[in-house]
């Protein structure tokens, strides 16, 4: 999390969350000049609008979502099973080397401004693709079940 004071950037993590509560996605967001930076409700509105415009759910389920404030864990999560960057087991670790990777795009495209958003869903997505990858070919590569595995790192992800 991302906070300055006197007019310069303000920026939150927002999760997303379906109409069961569970996490769909989390947004960096950020303010600037929007208003009132400690208003938690300003993040969470622009976190669904995010949602919306990024069609993250099907128009009909756009209603039922909601947001909250992203509360960051630095504990050791459950491990995935998988050999793949041991420190991202940790909620510190997977933002350490997302925003490592979202760097690394940024600067690869030629340092573009007002992007960073972009770039850090690039890397999450990549991160996330990456593991549960992993996990489907560590359990034999079954058809039809890709999104199973994806689901489960999301679902990981967002504990």
């Amino acid at each position: 999390m991302r906070t300055t004071i006197e007019g310069v950037v303000m920026q939150r993590l927002v999760d997303v969350l379906n109409a069961r509560g569970a996490v769909l996605h989390t947004y960096p967001i950020t303010l600037g000049e929007m208003g009132d930076a400690t208003d938690d409700s300003l993040y969470e509105a622009k976190a669904l609008e995010a949602a919306a415009n990024g069609r993250l759910v099907p128009d009909s389920e756009i209603e039922r979502l909601t947001a909250r404030l992203h509360v960051s864990r630095s504990r050791q999560m459950t491990s995935y099973g998988d050999d793949l960057e041991r420190s991202s087991e940790t909620k510190d670790g997977l933002e350490q080397s997302v925003r490592e990777r979202a760097y690394a795009l940024w600067e690869q495209d030629g340092r573009p401004d007002g992007r960073a958003a972009l770039y850090w869903h690039r890397a999450l997505d990549h991160h996330l693709s990456q593991r549960a990858y992993a996990l489907w070919q560590r359990e034999g590569c079954p058809d039809g079940r890709a999104d199973e595995f994806w689901h489960r790192v999301v679902g990981f992800e967002a504990q």
